[in-house]
C-alpha cells in the first residue's frame, strides 16, 4: 500500500504539472484544464496526507516519521491550499494579463 500511495502522488504530481503547462494555449487559458490541474495538486496532497495518516512513526520513512501528529499532519494540507492559492493568484495576476497584452500586440 505503501509503494501505492507513493506511486499515486508521484503520477498525480506529474499530471498537475502537465495540466498547468498545457492549460496555456495559443495566449489562451484553457479553464477545464486549468481546472483539473488544480485538482490533480489538492489530490497530490490528500495522497501524501494519507500516506502520512498511514505511515507515520513506523521507521518505514525518515520524511513521513516527521508527521507523526494530527497537527504536523494537517500542515500538508494547509501547504496544498496555500500553494494553490498562490499559483492561482500568480495565473490571475501575473500571467493572464501578460498572455492578454501580448494578444493585444
Amino acid at each position: 500500500m505503501l509503494y501505492i500511495l507513493i506511486a499515486a502522488a508521484v503520477i498525480l504530481f506529474i499530471a498537475h504539472v502537465v495540466l498547468l503547462f498545457t492549460s496555456f494555449s495559443k495566449g489562451n487559458l484553457i479553464s477545464p484544464r486549468y481546472f483539473y490541474s488544480h485538482l490533480t495538486l489538492w489530490l497530490t496532497g490528500l495522497s501524501v496526507f494519507a500516506l502520512a495518516a498511514l505511515y507515520s512513526g513506523t521507521n518505514q520513512s525518515g520524511f513521513l516519521d516527521y508527521f507523526d501528529s494530527w497537527t504536523k499532519r494537517s500542515y500538508i494540507l494547509v501547504f496544498i491550499f496555500g500553494l494553490s492559492l498562490v499559483a492561482h493568484c500568480i495565473v490571475t495576476f501575473l500571467v493572464l494579463p501578460l498572455l492578454r497584452k501580448s494578444n493585444a500586440s
